[in-house]
């Protein structure tokens, strides 16, 4: 394995993590639909004083689990409510993950705690990961109780099995409550298979699987603890809910996101990018036999390799899914560039380098023919400077990184930050106005409070619930019962999203809407009842 790194490295790593994070925290509000979806819960859950049961615009969630929530809840408690503290979480957790895969190396490789290695660079370099640090959403939480598992997991292979038994059923639990029982299918593959990649076991297979028997128990001890009593409170749909629909059946008949089996392998070299690309990464792999720890590589691939088949075979994919065993691709990087020596070219970096040119030559496509590719007119208003220092950057990359392996692997990782940071400074603010729900939830804001019922026609994703601090749900109606709705709320408004503009709006004497504002390449217009059927006479 490598040497220590010195302290300045994991202080670099520090700095451009919060720099990044911070940023982000300025430059972008909530995202739609999720991250702004994820804040109205758990406003919801804030005003209603449930902390057992979420609710999304007057109705019980039962789609996540509460962990995400609580932790909201947590910082709203200390600092109040506020915008920015959900946004945070996702830094934090990208945070933690550095304690957590130090912990992992020092058990797999008995390193010193206090020496961070190529690894860590390359968890953070890894556009998968790098994407998500920002992000208001479960799947970086996940990946924490995920590696807390493995740690619980390989603990137990050395034998210490109290530790190991805590820091499995602390991680399984944590888990489910994170995002549900989909933890077990990211450690329990590669607990299974301990006998491949821990020969010692053999001798004591019964011991092994009892152990990991009662792991589970303990977590699902953890997660039973909320669920049990959010099931009593809940009522027998989200009972149900909880129980199968968000479990079993997600993985069987997931209607959401359906792909065939292969769905992952084309999107490995975006997903894993850019280490994927790099010749380097490649000599280290074929070298791995060489390496002296082989075991601990074997948990490494068990953990990576049947997570992949795990999740190719389940019905629903996403990239995210995969979040949770990209620890495990750092890891084993990193254990594979240290097997290919000190010594590198710089010519190594061409591939990754021309990887990172293709962000501004997409930018710049962007820019010259939005409406070719069917964006709105705000990409054509995108600043030229970011195409610009992302251009530069790729050969700067080349001519001024040192002909190191370590020195190679921090620059990819910082340049996957860097372009992430470039985009956020430069190209989210062109957008992020046409993103931000925050125009119409303080005009809904304002008819609620002066008590003006107020409806969505056709499906919401309670955007503007949390933005506007809405303190009451909004009727969600599909066309047939605008009609009748409009009759028994006669001063009721409508939100209905259109693809073009109402032209019309504000004009004397026509049926034009109250609000009108644009929203994610749509419009969103609010419309006294009557003047909306007016304007829509096929929604009488």
């Amino acid at each position: 394995m490598s040497n220590p790194r010195p302290e300045p490295s994991l202080l670099a790593l520090l700095a451009g993590w919060a720099a990044f994070s911070v940023a982000a925290l300025w430059l972008r509000p909530l995202w739609p639909v999720d991250e702004t979806r994820y804040a109205s819960v758990a406003w919801e859950m804030w005003l209603r004083g449930d902390f057992l049961v979420p609710y999304v615009n007057g109705e019980p969630y039962s789609h996540k689990p509460p962990l995400l929530f609580w932790l909201i809840h947590l910082g709203w408690g200390v600092f109040g409510v506020n915008d920015w503290w959900p946004r945070l979480i996702g830094p934090l957790c990208a945070l933690a993950s550095i304690a957590l895969l130090s912990k992992l190396e020092k058990i797999l490789w008995e390193k010193s705690r206090n020496s961070p290695s190529d690894a860590l660079w390359v968890l953070f370099g890894t556009l998968l990961f790098a994407g998500f640090i920002t992000l208001t959403m479960f799947d970086l939480l996940l990946m924490l109780c995920v590696m807390a598992a493995m740690i619980g997991v390989v603990t137990l292979a050395r034998a210490q099995r109290g530790a190991g038994l805590l820091w499995l059923g602390a991680g399984i639990g944590l888990g489910v409550l994170a995002k549900g029982p989909v933890v077990l299918l990211h450690v329990l593959p590669a607990a299974l298979a301990a006998p491949w990649w821990a020969p010692e076991l053999r001798g004591r297979l019964g011991r092994w699987y009892l152990d990991l028997t009662l792991g589970v128990l303990l977590g699902a001890a953890i997660a039973l603890a909320w669920a049990l009593p959010a099931a009593w409170s809940g009522g027998e749909a989200y009972r149900r809910a909880i129980f199968w629909g968000q479990t079993a059946g997600r993985v069987a008949e997931s209607f959401a996101h359906r792909a065939p089996w292969w769905y992952y392998l084309p999107l490995l070299p975006l997903i894993l990018f850019p280490w994927f690309v790099w010749p380097r990464f490649w000599l280290g792999i074929r070298n791995l036999r060489a390496e002296k720890q082989d075991n601990s590589v074997r948990f490494l691939l068990a953990w990576l390799l049947l997570t992949l088949v795990v999740f190719s075979l389940v019905s629903g994919k996403q990239a995210k899914y995969l979040l949770p065993a990209v620890p495990a691709f750092a890891l084993l990087a990193g254990c594979a560039l240290a097997g290919t020596g000190a010594a590198a070219r710089r010519w190594d970096l061409a591939l990754p380098a021309l990887g990172f040119l293709a962000l501004p030559a997409a930018l710049a496509w962007i820019r010259a023919e939005p409406a070719a590719l069917g964006l709105p007119q705000w990409a054509a208003a995108m600043p030229l400077w970011p195409i610009v220092v992302l251009a530069l950057a790729a050969p700067a990359l080349m001519l001024f990184c040192k002909k190191e392996v370590s020195a190679q692997v921090r620059a990819l990782g910082f340049a996957t930050l860097f372009s992430f940071a470039v985009l956020g400074a430069g190209v989210i603010p062109a957008f992020a106005p046409y993103a931000d729900p925050l125009p119409a939830a303080q005009f809904l804001a304002a008819q609620q409070r002066l008590g003006v019922p107020l409806a969505h026609l056709g499906k919401y994703h309670a955007q503007y619930n949390f933005a506007g601090r809405l303190r009451a749900p909004i009727a969600i109606l599909e066309p047939r019962e605008l009609r009748a709705w409009v009759s028994a709320h006669p001063a009721g408004q409508v939100i209905a999203i259109e693809r073009a503009r109402h032209e019309s709006a504000g004009a004397a004497g026509g049926a034009a809407p109250e609000f009108q504002g644009s929203f994610r390449g749509a419009w969103v217009q609010v419309w006294r009842g009557e003047a909306l059927l007016v304007a829509r006479p096929e929604l009488r």
